[in-house]
């Protein structure tokens, strides 16, 4: 069931308890989102949600607001399910934020982190489960817990986690939960799968819809440059030096992901990357360090950028296009977030000129591509031995306004600056 809602211009006609309007008084959130005025007052109701919005949005309060509220009413026990690490610890981090003064208590459950402490958490009785399917899945085995007191289910980014693989999990674990539960599902897009989902596990949803399924930010200014694999390093070192602001830079691969970042250290620019060879600590400690400002670039593969939730990146770039036009959708929504503006530029092969057209079916809107600019000369390969102690991941030189500058230390087997990221397989988008 579609609904449209009446616009609001403040949290208190959304029908949320005093307590919790005063901790959003105190976050200074005072105007919300239109996922958020719409999806509250339907969930404080019990209803089912589909809701369709873009990564910063401000879907974890949409969802994070009524759970609260209503656990608080009624005995119970809330779960949420997201495709990555990251993205749990950053969702259980606002939930923390708002429920702290209520005594609010919380379990992650991930891979990567201890299974001992959280048994240790699920037996304190948290009021909510923030968890990847995997694990959950692990410890619902192992009959480490239940999830007969489940009363709201939200499966946070549903087409990120059909993408991963996680849909057989999903309905293993939707099938342990009481029928009777009310489950609220956000999705960027709406392939078959997710209808399916929805049609099979949810009671008449209501489908809200902050814009149409496959759309991206109005105001990511979007770019594409026609630029063969032995050019784009070049390339990148002009972009970086050409625009300012914090960079996210997306890699098809985890070795052409760690070679990128190398090439921008080399440029004098601060850099971290994350991929699955990153452990959950590392991975941690480098989204915490671009947060923070420690590091201007940030290098991710999209399976690892899934739990990226930053405000004010001012840029994005595709040093390879995805394997999919979804996926698409999902990286240069990374920018232009809760209604700043962005930039996204991509860089294409010459052959995947039908790549880029099934993007812009899928956005419904031509990109721009322009003529590659002067390029910067190669720079010659940089070959310095690690020092001890040195860690690969997280070493950096420079600073953000610096195009040039000492370089990272890298291994003789390191690859030259104009080397592309990684293997290219050519390869159509995958029809869904």
């Amino acid at each position: 069931m579609s609904q449209n809602i009446p616009k609001v211009t403040s949290f208190n006609e959304l029908g949320i308890a005093p307590s919790l309007l005063e901790v959003l008084n105190q976050w200074q959130f005072t105007t919300p989102t239109p996922i958020q005025h719409q999806c509250i007052p339907a969930a404080l109701e019990g209803k089912d949600i589909v809701g369709i919005a873009q990564t910063g949005t401000g879907k974890t309060l949409a969802f994070g607001i009524p759970m609260i509220q209503l656990l608080g009413q009624n005995k119970g026990q809330g779960l949420i399910m997201l495709p990555t690490r990251e993205l749990a610890l950053q969702v259980d981090e606002v939930l923390q934020g708002v429920g702290r003064k209520f005594g609010l208590r919380t379990a992650v459950l991930i891979g990567g982190a201890s299974s001992h402490q959280q048994i240790q958490m699920i037996k304190r009785h948290p009021h909510i489960i923030v968890s990847t399917p995997g694990r959950l899945i692990d410890h619902l085995k192992q009959k480490n817990l239940t999830l007969e007191r489940v009363k709201i289910i939200v499966l946070d980014e549903a087409d990120r986690m059909f993408d991963i693989g996680f849909a057989p999990q999903i309905r293993q674990i939707l099938g342990y939960a009481p029928s009777d539960r009310q489950t609220l599902m956000f999705s960027a897009t709406m392939p078959p799968a997710i209808a399916e989902m929805a049609a099979r596990f949810m009671r008449t949803p209501w489908r809200i819809e902050v814009a149409p399924s496959g759309t991206t930010a109005a105001k990511v200014e979007q770019e594409i440059f026609i630029a063969a694999k032995e050019v784009r390093i070049q390339l990148l070192e002009k972009i970086l030096s050409d625009n300012g602001g914090t960079v996210l830079i997306f890699s098809r691969t985890k070795h052409g992901a760690k070679k990128i970042a190398n090439s921008v250290r080399d440029m004098g620019h601060t850099a971290v990357e994350i991929h699955s060879n990153r452990s959950l600590a590392q991975r941690q400690a480098a989204l915490s360090g671009f947060k923070s400002g420690k590091f201007r670039v940030l290098v991710a593969t999209d399976i690892a950028a899934r739990g990226i939730d930053v405000d004010n990146i001012a840029l994005v770039i595709n040093f390879d296009l995805p394997d999919n036009p979804d996926d698409y959708v999902h990286r240069i929504g990374r920018t232009a977030r809760a209604g700043s503006t962005g930039k996204a530029i991509s860089f294409a092969g010459p052959d995947e000129r039908n790549d880029i057209k099934t993007i812009e079916r899928l956005i419904k809107k031509p990109i721009m591509i322009s003529a590659l600019p002067v390029l910067p000369p190669r720079r010659a390969p940089v070959v310095r031995p690690l020092q001890t102690g040195q860690s690969d991941s997280m070493h950096h030189a420079g600073g953000w306004g610096r195009p040039h500058g000492s370089g990272r230390p890298r291994t003789p087997s390191s690859s030259p600056q104009g080397q592309s990221s990684g293997p290219r397989r050519r390869q159509n988008f995958r029809r869904r």
